[in-house]
């Protein structure tokens, strides 16, 4: 019986290369479009994935403040922490948090579909979320990356 010679490849830290994308987040539905960049900054896109490796790309999403909710979520979903201290709990509705902070509705959506571990914190990190449509990262040369609105 012949033999095939089939081998797995394994990503190391130091070989896998990253690029950089630039994302347009207007008229996107927030889930749907933290789903695909949570699969880009995780690296699952790519043939070389390896789980227990850094294999993402960094993402730079603009219009962030121009992203869409469906149904009621507008007015009903909402963004609470706590502090630590008595009474020191915040409720934000999307509306308020997109009127105060407009990158934080995507950056959180993202983060939440990332690990919770330390290579989830060092995937996110790769992230750059800007309101606006001017970003300082020309100097990596981000490519546009177009994904398919639904």
């Amino acid at each position: 019986m012949p033999t095939r010679n089939m081998k797995t490849t394994i990503a190391k830290v130091g070989e896998v290369q990253q690029r950089w994308y630039v994302v347009d987040a207007a008229n996107q539905t927030l889930g749907r479009f933290a789903n695909r960049i949570a699969v880009i900054l995780m690296g699952k896109h790519k043939p070389i994935y390896t789980p227990n490796v850094d294999t993402g790309d960094f993402v730079v999403v603009l219009n962030a403040g121009k992203i869409r909710v469906t149904g009621k979520k507008r007015q009903t979903k909402e963004y609470e922490w706590y502090t630590g201290y008595h009474a020191g709990r915040h409720v934000y509705t999307f509306e308020e948090m997109m009127a105060k902070h407009p990158t934080k509705p995507v950056e959180e959506a993202i983060r939440l579909m990332l690990p919770k571990t330390r290579l989830g914190r060092a995937m996110f990190s790769k992230l750059k979320v800007y309101a606006g449509t001017e970003h300082p990262h020309q100097a990596q040369n981000p490519e546009p990356l177009k994904l398919a609105v639904r």
